[in-house]
């Protein structure tokens, strides 16, 4: 059995995007039957949120979809930069943040925007809902899931 693929999402805070990505890749993974093959988890830029449950509002629009998030937050470290197969930015600034993090080690071939994956993306960012009302978490929530959807089928044809 092959060993399974790391992939941590990214965000700022780790409340609203990054948990939301996280969640809908799990879902995707588990209806597909390949829960072994990865491990998931998100991380935030900042240490404001750690140890808080995801905002209300992207679990409300994950709920909505039929996905719960169950993760805390937690800031994202060095060594997740090695330790994960795949780094999953939310926007250019969390990239940035990441390379920065990254210094001069062989990880900036494992970061990624996430709308990189997104065949629908008309600019490179997750734009972050946290100031906004329900519609732009829905909004979100349509970018991360078709981003996610096509993520997954770089990572795991489905013809395999």
């Amino acid at each position: 059995m092959p060993q399974a693929t790391s992939v941590l999402f990214v965000c700022l805070g780790n409340i609203c995007r990054s948990p939301l990505a996280e969640g809908v890749f799990r879902h995707l993974v588990e209806e597909r039957g390949l829960t072994d093959r990865f491990a998931i988890d998100s991380a935030g830029t900042g240490a404001w949120h750690v140890g808080q449950r995801p905002d209300r509002r992207s679990a409300q629009v994950a709920a909505a979809h039929g996905i719960k998030l169950t993760g805390r937050g937690r800031q994202v470290r060095a060594r997740d930069l090695e330790r994960f197969d795949v780094v999953v930015a939310m926007d250019r600034e969390n990239l940035r943040d990441l390379q920065e993090l990254a210094g001069t080690s062989d990880g900036h071939g494992r970061l990624h925007l996430l709308r990189e994956f997104d065949p629908e993306a008309d600019q490179p960012d997750v734009p972050d809902p946290y100031f906004e009302g329900p519609s732009g978490f829905e909004s979100v929530y349509r970018m991360v899931r078709r981003s996610c959807e096509h993520l997954l089928e770089s990572l795991a044809p489905e013809d395999e």
